[in-house]
């Protein structure tokens, strides 16, 4: 490897692809710049969201084939995560509470249920890797349906556990309390914090915040400095994500499909160690997902 060119493998750790955005061009636009490895996240259809277990069938399988399709068109590496999005639970569980009461909400419950199921299948399959992106709103809810949430997603820790599962968390954006609270949980449930990543995690990696769970680092404008200087403090390493949504009417939301290959080439280039830049997108990948499809 070059020492003023990364020129090792890059992966993207939290990635999104729509049929009707950009899609495959995405993917094209992160193989360009050095991008070899995705980690292809399932999010629903926000304007529709799947309201019966065939249509979040449907919808997993969807994710899958885009994956394959990329793989096929692009060559890049793929690793498919599957589950229900937190914010479709919450949506739900708001609107048929309101319309149905307390069976709107064990509708919802039973819903989310049916999606982890379905997701496990896929998984058991071999068709995917990882359990995500699951957790709780990001933004303010009402008690009850916070509550629900965490009830909901300590269930999950749970199943997760017992089938030695990763799970990708998508949480508030306090720095401190989700590493807290939900370390706990999992170890309430017997989840190893190791099969445990924090998608969108502040850019501070060191153990004392992460208390083990394993940060999935999005890194926004005046975030590289905080990076670097936390790395000599994290003992199990970290990954790097854009979030790319691929959704047209937010182009390059919320990082666009090149940040994590030039953001890479800058931290080499500020100083940081082969290694641990191998570590983020190799190492630390296949002993989370294992190897890629």
């Amino acid at each position: 490897m070059s020492k003023e060119v990364w020129s090792g493998p890059i992966l993207d750790n939290h990635f999104h692809l729509n049929p009707n955005g950009r899609n495959i061009e995405a993917a094209k636009d992160f193989a360009k710049v050095g991008g070899t490895d995705l980690v292809l996240v399932h999010c629903p259809n926000f304007s529709n969201l799947p309201k019966t277990k065939k249509e979040y069938q449907l919808s997993y399988e969807s994710t899958i084939e885009q994956a394959q399709k990329v793989r096929d068109e692009v060559n890049l590496g793929m690793r498919v995560i599957l589950g229900p999005h937190p914010a479709a639970f919450a949506h739900q569980c708001i609107e048929w509470k309101e319309s149905e009461g307390e069976a709107g909400v064990q509708k919802a419950k039973d819903l989310y249920r049916q999606s982890i199921d379905l997701a496990i299948d896929f998984i058991e399959e071999g068709k995917a890797h990882g359990l995500g992106e699951i957790g709780r709103p990001h933004w303010e809810v009402d008690e009850d349906i916070l509550q629900y949430c965490n009830g909901l997603l300590e269930e999950t820790l749970h199943i997760a556990a017992k089938k030695n599962i990763t799970v990708q968390l998508h949480v508030e954006g306090d720095e401190k309390a989700p590493y807290s609270q939900i370390g706990k949980m999992a170890d309430r449930v017997g989840l190893s914090r190791k099969n445990m990543v924090r998608h969108f995690a502040p850019a501070n990696v060191s153990d004392e915040l992460t208390g083990g769970m394993v940060p999935s680092v999005i890194l926004q404008k005046g975030c590289i400095e905080t990076l670097v200087a936390s790395i000599s403090d994290c003992s199990r390493g970290f990954l790097l994500e854009t979030d790319y949504m691929d959704d047209l009417r937010r182009p390059g939301a919320v990082m666009g499909p090149k940040t994590v290959p030039k953001r890479t080439q800058t931290l080499f280039s500020m100083g940081v160690d082969e290694e641990i830049l191998y570590r983020t997108h190799v190492d630390l990948p296949n002993e989370l997902y294992g190897p890629p499809l």
